[in-house]
């Protein structure tokens, strides 16, 4: 997308008018297609019932504030796209309540790819963490867009799976391009722009305050044609996304887990809301209704590395171990093995991948085709 100077001015006039909606745009585009009606007289916008404060904005904007927005634009080659422009992701748009602008630091292209929105705790399990990625990884190599929020934990996994696969992913932020929050995933950012498309509604200059992120979050879901929930306590912001999916007419899926891991107890709750139980990637794609070889839906783990000598007293341990944390005193009592045996076995499976390790000296399995069953 290419514009006049003049143009792109009244784009970014548009982008920072408060409270302007999708639909009063479409009228005022319907009116004045170049947006000159904003260097005329504002008379006009009050029949198209545009809200005051917008009104006032567009009638006396900040020229100094206009001025930096478009040098940013232009020093960044971040994109603006307005909901009344061609490139704007269709999904989105049929939305209940889709953003006026979105500013877009990657490919636009990427916003109209079919995707699935994965969410989930900011301090997830190892097990939680490695299930998001695994899950993220296999949706990517089949062709679907991974979309999420960026966040630390269960939506920073996904990103990485995607990326790990050489697929596209989306992060939706809840505060302007020009920073990035968390910090920590600055880097993650620039690989998920460099691969999708990284985007806000928000302006430059917009901190990420609390009420920014349930607004991300609808974007989150509204991009997409279902949201999978991976790992989520009852208080967490992801059971805002499924819900926003839910209004938005899209599927909501949730993992279960341990009846023990206090960090899918929203997961659950999700299920008996009515979410669509997922144990498999495959789940997910027979619900969406997508045409797949299936072939592309292996599981992403490699098979199993449990050594052949040990093979035996491998599979008995990972059957005491289960899915939730255990202590080695815990696996002494349930296999009969010496405390130096299980230690050292312990060691092995965690650097095969097969455990993860946990606070307090404890260990569980890892989810997926690593978890061998001695049946």
């Amino acid at each position: 997308m290419s514009f006049d100077a003049a143009i792109q001015r009244r784009r970014a006039i548009i982008a920072r008018a408060p409270g302007l909606n999708a639909t009063q745009l479409a009228r005022i585009v319907a009116l004045t297609p170049d947006l000159s009606l904003l260097e005329g007289s504002m008379r006009p916008l009050a029949a198209l019932e545009i809200p005051a404060r917008a009104r006032e904005w567009l009638a006396t904007p900040d020229p100094a504030l206009v001025d930096e927005d478009l040098h940013w634009l232009d020093r960044t080659g971040i994109a603006l796209l307005l909901s009344c422009d061609a490139d704007y992701p269709p999904l989105l748009l049929q939305s209940p309540d889709p953003p006026v602008a979105l500013f877009v630091r990657g490919q636009v292209r990427t916003l109209a790819d079919p995707q699935l929105a994965m969410v989930g705790s900011r301090n997830p399990t190892a097990g939680g963490r490695a299930t998001a990625r695994d899950f993220a990884r296999t949706f990517a190599r089949a062709g679907l867009t991974i979309t999420s929020g960026l966040a630390l934990g269960i939506d920073a996994a996904c990103h990485e799976g995607a990326l790990d696969a050489g697929g596209v992913t989306i992060g939706v932020l809840g505060h302007g391009l020009d920073r990035m929050y968390p910090p920590q995933n600055a880097l993650l950012a620039e690989r998920v722009a460099a691969a999708g498309a990284v985007i806000s509604e928000f302006p430059r200059g917009f901190e990420p305050r609390p009420a920014h992120f349930p607004q991300r979050n609808r974007i989150i879901a509204a991009l997409s044609l279902g949201t999978l929930v991976v790992e989520a306590a009852q208080d967490s912001g992801s059971l805002i996304t499924a819900r926003l999916a839910g209004i938005a007419g899209r599927e909501v899926f949730a993992v279960p887990s341990s009846i023990h891991n206090t960090f899918a107890r929203g997961c659950h709750e999700l299920i008996r809301q009515g979410a669509k139980l997922v144990e498999r990637p495959e789940d997910v794609w027979v619900e969406l209704k997508l045409s797949l070889s299936s072939q592309l839906l292996v599981a992403s783990a490699e098979p199993s590395k449990i050594p052949p000598t040990l093979d035996k007293e491998y599979k008995i341990l990972l059957d005491a171990l289960a899915f939730e944390p255990a202590s080695v005193d815990s696996l002494i009592e349930r296999t009969g093995m010496t405390s130096e045996s299980i230690a050292s076995m312990l060691l092995i499976l965690e650097l095969e991948g097969h455990v993860a390790p946990h606070p307090g000296g404890r260990y569980s399995r890892m989810a997926g085709p690593a978890s061998t069953s001695s049946a």
